[in-house]
């Protein structure tokens, strides 16, 4: 059974550099902790064309049956190639303020913005915002364990691509309901397109009602004296 655009697949990856051999991403215990990589490993589910993983790995399994497979990929296909402008210099007074001591090699997140520090010199600090992995060329050993069919797996495995969130949510007479927090109301919405385009649901979004005070202390109790 050969694998098309849009089919939701479970796989376990593992992506090295290729001139060093560096493991930098991974989702096997194994490969983890020889890497020393700050990630838990569990399943990767993603749907193939959707923007979902790299694009030169969606492009590769397509048309490919299930199986374990060694993909290489330039820049190009990968994670981009460098871009100088993305190298920047920043006071050092920023990361005093922040109790952080900047170090050559140490890595830092700038409001979800990855950066590596490059050097430091007297009052300034020279970082790269580039991806860890940009301008290099990387191999994905890659397993395809199986198809996904389980409507309500896909949906769970987009919700947390997208959201990084695992709503709960309900599938009636093609409508999709997600159960969201008041913030998300407005930005899960502006998903509707995709859901429809990929699952054929209008999706809603429905707010959870926080409970008061008062129950919660009942509640909390009750369990207490279970």
């Amino acid at each position: 059974m050969k694998l098309e655009k849009k089919d939701f697949i479970e796989i376990n990856f593992t992506g090295r550099i290729k001139d060093t051999g560096e493991i930098f991403d991974s989702n096997i215990t194994e490969d983890i902790k020889k890497s020393e990589l700050d990630i838990k490993a569990k399943p990767f589910i993603f749907s193939l064309d959707e923007d979902m993983f790299l694009k030169g790995i969606d492009e590769f399994l397509i048309g490919k049956e299930i199986g374990n497979y060694k993909i290489e990929l330039a820049p190009e296909k990968a994670f981009g190639k460098r871009e100088p402008k993305l190298v920047q210099m920043i006071p050092i007074k920023i990361f005093h303020e922040q109790k952080l001591n900047p170090i050559p090699g140490a890595v830092f997140n700038f409001d979800g913005r990855i950066a590596k520090v490059l050097t430091v010199s007297g009052g300034r600090v020279m970082v790269d915002f580039n991806n860890l992995v940009a301008g290099k060329t990387v191999i994905y050993n890659i397993e395809v364990l199986r198809k996904v069919e389980d409507l309500n797996e896909k949906v769970k495995s987009l919700n947390e691509f997208l959201f990084k969130k695992d709503f709960k949510f309900e599938i009636k007479d093609k409508k999709l309901t997600l159960h969201v927090e008041k913030p998300y109301l407005q930005f899960v919405l502006m998903f509707k397109d995709k859901y429809k385009d990929i699952f054929d649901l209008d999706l809603e979004a429905e707010e959870i009602k926080e409970e008061k005070d008062e129950v919660k202390k009942v509640k909390k109790k009750e369990k207490t004296n279970q």
